[in-house]
């Protein structure tokens, strides 16, 4: 018997499809733990970060923009990104309107240690007027007219031109603009606590919970429909496709540069802490 068996490991993560699509097999046994339980706490993205600065969770999804401030107390795993590659954070207004408009706007946003809200930053400068909303109300706020514009992270990038709404700047495309690199949204990271081999069984079980998704992807993907908000199946695979994908299997050596370039830039902006050592586990 190892050390890792009879454990029991809460794991965080959103109720997206992209999310439920990358834990199915964690989520359905559908691959040998080895004895290791895990118990699934769906949250969106903001509280996880919430959450994860206070250690609660032995495992996460977090944003990259969170995990500046948790090194020290998490790892982050090689395998779990949801990348943003020439697309990421979009920005709509009900009106057609330019990135300079945004200056003197108030943008809703889904947290303020969300990657979007970083990114965002980034583009405006640190002063740019938000207000925090949740990460699915935002799309029908500016479509009612209750936010002047809004910065969208789910699949409401796929169909806000549906509800009548106008893009001003697509973040993911901006920032490969700025870098010639994806935009690194987001992460899964383990808390350094459990030990050395716990953190790296951890590590090979989400990397084979991602693989066994992708080499399964009709039986992942209709589990995951059911965090798609009555998106339209083929809409809600494409989702799933934009954000589950190689980069989530391994950083690979330009997902692994981007994650230090979104930290270094924004540490150097003065919005992160810095410098920052970034380590890959797994």
């Amino acid at each position: 018997m190892t050390l890792t068996a009879g454990r029991t490991l809460r794991v965080g993560h959103s109720p997206d499809s992209d999310d439920a699509f990358m834990f199915y097999a964690l989520t359905h046994d559908k691959i040998d733990t080895g004895g290791l339980r895990f118990v699934h706490q769906l949250e969106d993205i903001e509280t996880l970060n919430r959450r994860a600065l206070n250690g609660e969770l032995e495992i996460s999804a977090v944003s990259i923009h969170a995990f500046a401030h948790l090194t020290d107390r998490y790892a982050l795993l090689a395998s779990g990104s949801s990348m943003g590659d020439k697309y990421g954070p979009t920005i709509i207004t009900r009106e057609p309107l330019t990135l300079e408009d945004m200056k003197s706007r108030t943008i809703a946003i889904p947290g303020t240690l969300t990657t979007a809200y970083l990114t965002l930053q980034l583009c405006l400068g640190k002063d740019v007027k938000v207000e925090v909303m949740p990460f699915d109300q935002i799309l029908p706020a500016v479509a009612e007219g209750r936010a002047e514009a809004g910065l969208i992270i789910h699949e409401g990038q796929l169909y806000y031109g549906d509800k009548g709404l106008h893009k001003v700047v697509d973040l993911g495309q901006w920032w490969f603009e700025q870098t010639g690199l994806p935009l690194p949204l987001g992460g899964n990271v383990v808390r350094k606590d459990l030990g050395e081999e716990t953190v790296l069984e951890v590590a090979r079980l989400i990397k084979g919970s991602i693989v066994y998704a992708l080499e399964n992807r009709q039986e992942a993907l209709d589990y995951a429909l059911k965090y798609a908000r009555d998106l339209d199946p083929a809409l809600a695979d494409r989702f799933v496709g934009m954000y589950v994908n190689d980069w989530t299997v391994d950083y690979g050596p330009k997902g692994r540069e981007a994650v230090r370039t979104l930290l270094t830039r924004a540490a150097e902006a003065g919005l992160v802490p810095g410098p920052i050592d970034v380590q890959f586990v797994g």
